[in-house]
């Protein structure tokens, strides 16, 4: 799927109680197991923590600030994980919040993210 940056992107609506928080190391657990719980009935897979989180940060296009969070209370309910080209390399709900919007406001976070730092196409 491909999304034309150059046109507008709506501002992302979080669900009551859900927010966007910046991506810190000390999320990277919570983070990789709500990827296995998303991929565990296919679609993909998410290797041990270390291998994930090793091959996660020594990639070239990694960028912290592209590892986008949406968080209720102290639970994570969603992660987009992006790349520096502007690709979606994960995006992942927790069961209990998909369906209320959660990953287009994700999306459209990473959209605008892209759009600002010069992605057009």
């Amino acid at each position: 799927m491909r999304r034309d940056l150059a046109a507008p992107v709506a501002a992302p609506v979080w669900p009551e109680d859900v927010a966007l928080r910046p991506f810190m190391s000390g999320d990277a657990r919570a983070v990789h197991a709500l990827l296995q719980a998303a991929y565990a009935n296919g679609g993909g897979t998410v290797e041990t923590f270390a291998g994930w989180w090793d091959t996660l940060v020594t990639d070239s296009e990694y960028d912290p600030a592209l590892c986008f969070t949406a968080w209720s209370a102290d639970s994570l309910v969603g992660v987009a994980q992006c790349w520096t080209s502007a690709f979606v390399k994960d995006l992942a709900v927790d069961p209990g919040w998909r369906r209320h919007g959660v990953a287009t406001a994700l999306l459209l976070t990473a959209f605008r993210t892209f759009r600002d730092r010069g992605a057009v196409g």
